[in-house]
């Protein structure tokens, strides 16, 4: 008897499931069956999936917060941008001032007041003729029209035909009568009223005299920051050579447009067309938004040069001469003072405009190309974003 409890238990104890001696692949449940273990690679990578579409929609509700931060807070950070282009676009002239003993604050304040010396005398200097086209505007509408009305009598025959059909078939009812709310005039909504573009010239300038007279402060405080000598030496190594590089991009692009303006005016002069000053500095001013403002421009010559001009073949030759000009510089000219590196891609260029004309209006569609340009540079001077720098690249 003692010798049967001794050898059941003996039994028991080797099948007790903490029993070195217990099956590994199967573990008894309640019922007497097998319990499968659970597979860990599909468990992991059912996580991973998880984890990805989380930073997908992680990321995607960034780029939505960004865009309407942007959007919404375009008074605020519009005068910014521009102060800090600007900035780099001025500063090496500071420190050329800087080498000649002049202290930094004032040499900011006279290259400031330089500036604004020139803008001030040549806005005046063209605000008389500008009003003269502007108050002969409505008289110079009716003369075009009446010139090429011969083009449009087809046009106007079937619209007048399609006015009289619908007033055939419209019947008054006699319902409430419709309330039509005028909204903001054109001129508001793409460049804002008095009061915001003059807050905003004013937030640039103070903002850009404080960026010009503290020099370095910012990089200095970057260069304590960082813990290792070699990220010192790099962070100032890619500071320099991003803010030359910009420096010398927006310098070039500025003195381009400048001729641009100079070669317009003299072919202006040839033509014999009047006010010939005000059309080179409406060219120079347009090439900063590429495409559109040589459109704009284009059909606004085209107007006047039917308004100025008794035929028709002298009137064409005013948009004509603009064309042929901005063609040479877009094509020949721009590529090869610029070179290969700082030229961009047409279609970046366009997305850009886009983009910030949707954002910011007519500010945002002016610093859209130097604001891509200086993104560029950026992203050749970090490796990690040279993938990015090449596709914006020509």
């Amino acid at each position: 008897m003692g010798s049967r409890t001794t050898e059941a238990s003996a039994q028991g104890e080797a099948f007790r499931p903490d029993s070195p001696a217990a099956p590994e692949t199967a573990t008894p449940n309640e019922a007497g069956g097998a319990v499968e273990q659970p597979d860990l690679g599909k468990l992991g990578h059912a996580l991973r999936e998880r984890m990805e579409v989380r930073s997908i929609a992680i990321t995607g509700l960034f780029v939505l917060a960004v865009l309407y931060t942007l959007y919404f807070a375009r008074a605020f950070l519009l005068p910014i941008v521009l102060a800090v282009l600007l900035d780099f676009l001025l500063s090496p002239l500071i420190r050329t001032l800087k080498r000649a003993r002049i202290p930094e604050p004032l040499g900011a304040a006279l290259v400031l007041l330089t500036l604004l010396g020139a803008v001030g005398l040549g806005a005046y200097s063209l605000a008389d003729p500008a009003r003269q086209w502007v108050a002969r505007a409505p008289e110079s509408l009716q003369k075009v029209q009446s010139r090429l009305r011969e083009l449009r009598r087809p046009v106007e025959q079937v619209t007048r035909t399609a006015e009289q059909v619908e007033a055939a078939t419209e019947v008054d009812k006699g319902g409430p009568q419709e309330v039509v709310m005028r909204g903001p005039r054109l001129s508001e909504r793409l460049f804002g009223t008095t009061q915001s573009l003059l807050t905003g010239a004013l937030e640039t300038l103070i903002l850009l005299y404080f960026l010009l007279a503290v020099g370095d402060l910012f990089l200095e405080k970057l260069v304590k920051v960082l813990p290792l000598l070699k990220d010192k030496k790099k962070a100032v190594a890619i500071a320099r050579e991003t803010e030359a590089s910009i420096s010398t991009y927006l310098f070039t692009v500025a003195i381009v447009n400048l001729l641009l303006g100079v070669t317009v005016t003299l072919v202006m002069l040839a033509i014999g067309m009047p006010n010939a000053v005000l059309w080179g500095s409406m060219a120079a001013l347009a090439e900063f938004i590429p495409y559109i403002g040589a459109t704009v421009l284009l059909a606004t010559l085209a107007l006047a040069g039917l308004v100025t001009f008794p035929t028709v073949g002298h009137a064409l030759m005013v948009p004509g001469a603009y064309l042929a000009v901005n063609l040479l510089q877009s094509q020949f000219i721009s590529p090869l003072v610029l070179g290969r590196r700082l030229t961009l891609n047409p279609v970046a260029i366009l997305i850009g405009l886009v983009f910030w004309w949707w954002l910011w209006g007519v500010g945002g569609a002016f610093i859209a190309v130097p604001l891509l340009a200086t993104f560029k540079i950026f992203c050749d001077h970090i490796e990690s974003l040279a993938p990015i720098g090449e596709f914006l690249g020509k």
